[in-house]
């Protein structure tokens, strides 16, 4: 029986499978050894946790994904967010009934796929040198060094506004030459939101394994093209966790 002091932390569900293993992590400062509760051909990757609010700091981070990771190696894995807790294992088994249609009607989707990322950064130069092509950015851009920099409301907001025009047409720019012919080869794919001035894409894929290879030459044959101007970061590969509409609260079975 579990001490009312400790919960049960989820990590995420798989297809029963024997003989499953996981690492010993160390999650929140604690040593803990992650096994499964099986329900109905499907098992609850879980490990007993103290009550506690996990922070999301790179070492429970990356405890959590190694659970993840393991299980992704051994069979299909649909991924918990990170920190989600319940209160005992019979919150478990009550969630998992609760979602048990929900399991089987998503792991045929991502059985046998990897979810990958693709961020590419643009170098300040190369932005620069495609300003400097753009009509109303350069007449902008002349402007402001004619006034040295002191500029009405107006005139500032003029600016700011083919920034933006310039900002999107960079931005759809790689959508079409280089989002959209690898979402053709995936299975699915999402445009996510760009972060700072300089990032021009932010996508992630979900890819089937026999296109893996395909998949993996489509992103050199763009590297190679772009290599000079932009930086790459090809992560994963991952479990289909941008892929999945599934959510489950902390604390909460109901």
């Amino acid at each position: 029986m579990m001490s009312k002091d400790m919960s049960v932390y989820l990590f995420g569900v798989v297809e029963n499978k024997e003989g499953l293993r996981f690492p010993e992590i160390n999650l929140g400062g604690n040593k803990v050894e992650p096994y499964t509760i099986e329900h109905k051909g499907q098992r609850m990757i879980v490990t007993e946790v103290p009550n506690v609010i996990f922070d999301p700091n790179k070492q429970n981070l990356q405890a959590h994904q190694e659970v993840v990771a393991s299980a992704m190696k051994q069979t299909t894995v649909i991924p918990m967010s990170f920190g989600t807790v319940l209160e005992n294992k019979k919150d478990v088994q009550l969630l998992h009934v609760k979602l048990y249609d929900e399991f089987k009607k998503v792991f045929p989707k991502v059985r046998n796929k990897i979810e990958v990322g693709l961020k590419l950064i643009a170098s300040k130069e190369w932005l620069e040198q495609e300003a400097e092509k753009h009509s109303e950015m350069k007449k902008l851009k002349n402007d402001v060094n004619e006034k040295k920099g002191k500029l009405h409301m107006y005139e500032q907001m003029k600016v700011g506004e083919a920034a933006s025009v310039f900002v999107k047409g960079i931005h759809d720019r790689f959508e079409k030459e280089i989002f959209e012919p690898l979402a053709e080869i995936a299975d699915a794919a999402k445009n996510n939101e760009v972060v700072g001035e300089k990032m021009v894409l932010n996508a992630s894929f979900l890819v089937d394994l026999e296109k893996e290879d395909e998949f993996d030459q489509k992103i050199n044959e763009f590297h190679d093209q772009w290599k000079d101007h932009l930086t790459f970061k090809y992560t994963g590969p991952w479990p289909a966790y941008n892929f999945i509409d599934i959510k489950v609260k902390a604390k909460r079975a109901s």
